[in-house]
């Protein structure tokens, strides 16, 4: 059995493995589905839990379209901004509802894919990305105070050094996913505060529209 410290270190390790994908990594081409699916294999392979995973299948990246995630495909090809998309949207599918993610990225879509002046996708996703590093650091820190406070509970229960360990474990697991928990909640506020904003929007520009027939 590894020691948790042991299990940390390897943490790290698979941390520190994960790799973003370049902006400049993406074909400068339209690419068929079957590219676009070997694409994202190719490149996040690191992020899968077990080997036989899939990333993306072709089943998702027709139900994101058919969900408005994903502006449909021209003849049957996607374009760079296609796939700068279907990036962001491959993290958050692990912690959002379709629905939540809809809210997100709609207003990205709607004012920067194929724009072909000012600001661009590939422009905010560079610019996203590039905070990846610092965070990074960041988490290595918050995960080894987790675990050194992790590391002194249950120092006077009546239990073998094995079942220590296995409780101390449990509470480093129990400590990270309180910190998933809580920020999962700030990010679902956000986004309720999104829809909300987008249908007051909505309401205000149909009664406009209303008025203006009126007069």
């Amino acid at each position: 059995m590894k020691s948790n410290d042991e299990l940390f270190q390897i943490l790290m390790e698979r941390a520190a493995s994960q790799k973003y994908i370049h902006p400049e990594d993406i074909p400068g081409i339209e690419l068929y589905m079957d590219q676009v699916t070997t694409f994202m294999e190719h490149h996040l392979e690191n992020a899968k839990r077990h080997e036989d995973d899939k990333i993306l299948t072709k089943t998702m990246i027709n139900n994101y379209a058919k969900n408005d995630l994903l502006p449909p495909p021209v003849k049957k090809k996607y374009s760079r901004e296609h796939m700068l998309m279907l990036i962001f949207i491959y993290y958050y599918k692990n912690l959002l509802s379709i629905g939540d993610i809809q809210t997100l990225m709609q207003p990205l879509c709607d004012r920067y894919f194929n724009a072909d002046h000012g600001l661009n996708l590939t422009d905010i996703y560079t610019e996203v990305f590039s905070m990846a590093r610092p965070e990074k650091e960041l988490l290595y820190a918050e995960a080894k105070a987790a675990l050194d406070k992790a590391s002194h509970t249950f120092m006077d229960a009546d239990v073998s050094d094995q079942e220590r360990e296995e409780l101390q474990r449990f509470a480093f697991i129990s400590l990270l996913s309180f910190d998933v928990y809580m920020k999962k909640q700030m990010i679902e506020f956000l986004i309720d505060e999104m829809a909300e904003e987008k249908a007051v929007e909505k309401t205000s520009a149909k009664k406009a529209s209303k008025k203006h027939r009126e007069e």
